[in-house]
């Protein structure tokens, strides 16, 4: 009787919740590059060398691929969270989540690489504490229609994981603001690199990635209020290093996001910059001149559309790189790409949906960005062009 009236306590001040969601869809992938090629031979300048008269054109070659397929709606995952009440306003929270590939079952709840957070909340608001989402990554799901899944994934999220901007951080500590600011939300958050410091510096091995690898810094503020949601982040992120060459490599990213609710229609939209850099620590003026630096600049615009127990969503994104090569004779074209996504969800209940989503991408000057599927064919001959895709699923969510 008194173990009963213990668990009885317990119980009473805690609480904890499984949760996750099964999706899955028939998905198809189609990509396709060109052969741009006309017998003309360029230098490095951008001038013409030499002519073959007898070049032939290849054509076009289109890889494609229909599956089964996981998250085209919402993300596969199963979770464990709960909370204790401590009293005084203050409360201590777990959350681990792992992704799940119910298409095969081939991963599951054997690494919670989704979210592993312990945390203390109260008035001040709150401290976490494990493996958390950056906040430069919530603008980009927050303001998309299709919430960076399936193939409508907007285009700043695709390129931007590519380019180097994480989409979560380990080893981080983040602070959160309370929600009762009259709508005004924010967020910090640091990674630690966890890497070894070496005393003397010399000592340090001659490797590469071995100093500051791994960190990451980032905050999110906004503000929230009826059907107006807007904000802005920031992000550095840094991808590698070399000690004693003095260099280390990073990606900073800026991003800020908007919606409108006016009822029967949602307007969403979203500006992205990330720049790859490489700050230099060393003496040699030549070093310095010798580094390059590639921006990425992104945009969004997006509609969702209530029609009954289901919602029409659209965007239309684009990106385009910028990469400071220190030519002066010859400005490369950028490469760039839009992409166009429609789709439809009809809600069965709360936690039930099918879905329908079809996107395609229009990649130029060697852009080579995909909705999914197989990578392009790139090489001398072929270049990237076009990609189409769409995902017809059932998401069920608990």
């Amino acid at each position: 009787m008194a173990a009963l009236a213990v668990a009885g306590v317990a119980s009473a001040q805690s609480s904890v919740t499984l949760f996750g969601v099964v999706d899955a869809s028939i998905s198809g992938y189609s990509n396709s590059s060109r052969d741009l090629n006309n017998g003309v031979t360029y230098n490095a300048n951008g001038l013409p060398v030499a002519y073959n008269p007898f070049y032939r054109n290849q054509g076009s070659v289109k890889l494609s691929r229909r599956e089964l397929a996981h998250s085209g709606y919402n993300t596969s995952r199963l979770g464990f969270r709960g909370t204790e009440d401590l009293g005084g306003g203050l409360a201590a929270s777990f959350w681990l989540e792992a992704p799940i590939k119910n298409d095969d079952g081939s991963e599951g709840a054997a690494t919670f690489s989704r979210r592993a957070t312990v945390s203390l909340s109260g008035g001040f608001g709150e401290f976490r504490l494990g493996r958390d989402y950056t906040p430069t990554f919530w603008n980009n799901s927050v303001f998309d229609p299709f919430g960076t899944n399936g193939v409508g994934t907007n285009l700043i999220h695709t390129a931007g994981g590519l380019f180097g901007s994480p989409t979560r951080a380990s080893n981080t500590v983040g602070y959160f603001l309370p929600p009762n600011l009259g709508g005004f939300y924010g967020q910090v958050q640091y990674g630690f690199h966890e890497q070894t410091k070496y005393d003397p510096g010399f000592a340090t091995p001659d490797k590469a990635d071995i100093a500051r690898k791994g960190r990451y810094v980032g905050g999110r503020f906004g503000y929230a209020n009826g059907p107006l949601d807007i904000a802005l982040a920031y992000g550095s992120n840094i991808t590698g290093d070399n000690y004693f060459a003095g260099t280390t490599d990073k990606v900073d990213i800026f991003n800020i996001g908007a919606s409108y609710d006016f009822g029967p229609v949602k307007l969403l939209g979203e500006l992205s910059q990330a720049k790859q850099k490489t700050d230099f620590d060393g003496y040699y003026l030549a070093d310095r001149l010798s580094l390059t630096s590639t921006k990425l600049n992104g945009w969004l615009v997006g509609v969702t559309v209530p029609v009954g127990p289901g919602l029409i969503r659209a965007s239309y994104s684009g990106v385009k790189y910028k990469t400071d090569d220190l030519n002066p004779f010859y400005d490369k074209p950028d490469p760039k790409a839009n992409k166009l996504a429609l789709g439809y969800v009809h809600n069965l209940s709360k936690r039930t949906a099918l879905y329908a989503t079809v996107a395609r991408v229009s990649n130029k000057n060697g852009a080579a960005l995909t909705v999914g599927g197989p990578s392009f064919i790139g090489n001398k001959v072929f270049t990237p062009k076009n990609s189409t895709g769409y995902d017809f699923g059932i998401r069920h969510a608990f």
